[in-house]
């Protein structure tokens, strides 16, 4: 995206104006945006392009190696089939705003995208930039054009719609109420030019330890809450704030959470027990400093949510777990 806004003349730094992304850090291998941040850079670029189309151009750029040891291992993958169920399960190092899935349902293969942060007005940029680099990135896995059947999109069709006919060389209908990317199943078992089961392995071994850290099962509009909850400043959010972080109402936050299975305040306790428990294990803070840290005025309401959270006491915990003390 960087790459295809400066063919327009348009800087790294106005792209990450007041998105809270620093400019050295991305040259940093080491450093991650949050998907706030990443919507609020995609605002930028609907508000800087000259060009309409500039998510579907962006996207023609997606080369195998932007993706590091995760585009490594689609390309050594046996088959087609093997690379998309690969990067499905691993597409969060990927840094995705939008949830994806792959089906095969009545003889057609069907990606299918879903909107958990109601983006509005921003979603045909981000489903465009989406399809347009899954579209490069699986040519370059085949090393021949990915053919299409039929691509489905919730939103109105732009002025530009046609480049969407011309780049994905299909049937394209706009107002569908549903985002899908239809193919023939049989490409599943296509085999991969740079097939090559040491290298996948290897690097399904290292993305697979970079996910260790993460729940596998754990929808991304929870991981987005947690991450707000980790990255406040001055005492924890409100569910009010964190429903305009991520650009919903309270309301349908709740309500999406609830689709889930879960709740704001559950989320909260789970973030706060991690932290209390990291702060007995590791370090030499009183009760008192870690209640404080976790959001409790007095330390005697810690000491009953650590119990009710655990059933063990803030110190017996201490005792049985810090490296200190065994």
């Amino acid at each position: 995206m960087f790459e295809e806004m400066a063919s327009y003349g348009i800087s790294r730094a106005a792209l990450i104006a007041n998105t809270g992304i620093e400019l050295a850090a991305l040259d940093d291998p080491a450093a991650r945006m949050t998907h706030q941040q990443k919507i609020l850079l995609f605002r930028n670029v609907q508000r800087l392009s000259p060009h309409p189309g500039v998510g579907l151009f962006a996207g023609q750029r997606q080369r195998l190696s932007d993706f590091g040891v995760f585009g490594y291992a689609l390309a050594s993958s046996a088959t087609l089939g093997d690379a998309l169920a690969f990067g499905v399960k691993h597409v969060r190092l990927a840094g995705p705003v939008l949830e994806k899935s792959l089906r095969v349902e009545d003889g057609v293969a069907i990606f299918e995208g879903h909107d958990p942060f109601e983006l509005g007005e921003l979603l045909p940029l981000v489903s465009e930039f989406w399809f347009s680099s899954t579209h490069s990135v699986i040519g370059r896995v085949l090393e021949r054009p990915f053919p299409s059947r039929r691509l489905l999109l919730p939103y109105p069709a732009p002025k530009h719609a046609p480049l969407y006919s011309e780049i994905f060389q299909c049937r394209v209908e706009f107002d569908a109420g549903t985002m899908q990317w239809h193919f023939d199943p049989t490409l599943l078992k296509e085999r991969c030019p740079n097939a090559n089961p040491i290298t996948a392995r290897m690097c399904a071994d290292f993305c697979h330890r970079m996910l260790q850290s993460f729940n596998d099962d754990e929808p991304e509009l929870v991981r987005t809450v947690r991450s707000a909850c980790l990255d406040s400043v001055g005492g924890f959010p409100s569910v009010v704030d964190v429903a305009a972080r991520i650009n919903v109402s309270p309301r349908t936050l709740h309500r999406r959470l609830a689709e889930s299975g879960n709740s704001y305040q559950a989320i909260l306790d789970d973030v706060r027990r991690r932290l209390a428990e990291e702060y007995l294990r590791n370090t030499a803070l009183s009760t008192e400093e870690i209640a404080a840290r976790t959001g409790f005025s007095e330390a005697s309401n810690f000491r009953k949510a650590f119990k009710k959270w655990t059933n063990e006491l803030p110190a017996d915990y201490r005792r049985r777990t810090s490296p200190r003390t065994n």
